[in-house]
């Protein structure tokens, strides 16, 4: 007889929890399972196989719409792959640009925490008046101030 595996079952497996299962059932990404007599949601190996798949793509950020596209291609096994190299082409252009985003976010931040290089009084901190959207009160050069008014990338 096959193995069949209960919800709870498979998220321990899986590493997951029950309720990242039904959500993926929710979402259309994971086919409902059949249902014992007393109503438990029963996986089969194949439907363990195509959680792993999903959950694969997940942690490699891909969206939903983008795995319903993978599952499809994968129910098509006598297509080309080109389909599937122009997706995994597209996700990388995506990853890319969040790349670039954070890395501007992480300059923003750094310029930011150099508001306050030595520790002073919070109200006087350059961080927490930076935050706020005032200058800090300081006694630093015209030169040094123009950091905070130079116009930030990415608002």
């Amino acid at each position: 007889m096959p193995r069949t595996y209960r919800i709870g079952d498979l998220a321990q497996a899986l590493a997951v929890s029950v309720e990242t299962i039904r959500y993926y059932e929710r979402e259309s990404l994971l086919p409902p399972p059949a249902r014992s007599e007393g109503n438990y949601r029963l996986y089969d190996q194949a439907q363990r196989q195509h959680l792993q798949f999903v959950l694969h793509c997940r942690a490699l950020d891909m969206t939903h719409d983008e795995i319903r596209r993978l599952l499809k291609l994968r129910e098509a096994p006598e297509l080309e792959c080109a389909e599937v190299n122009a997706l995994l082409d597209e996700h990388i252009g995506h990853v890319t640009a969040r790349i670039r985003a954070l890395r501007a976010l992480q300059s923003e931040l750094r310029t930011i925490r150099n508001q306050c290089a030595n520790p002073r009084a919070t109200k006087d901190c350059g961080i927490l008046h930076e935050l706020a959207g005032s200058p800090a009160p300081t006694s630093r050069n015209a030169a040094a101030l123009a950091v905070h008014d130079r116009p930030r990338r990415g608002r």
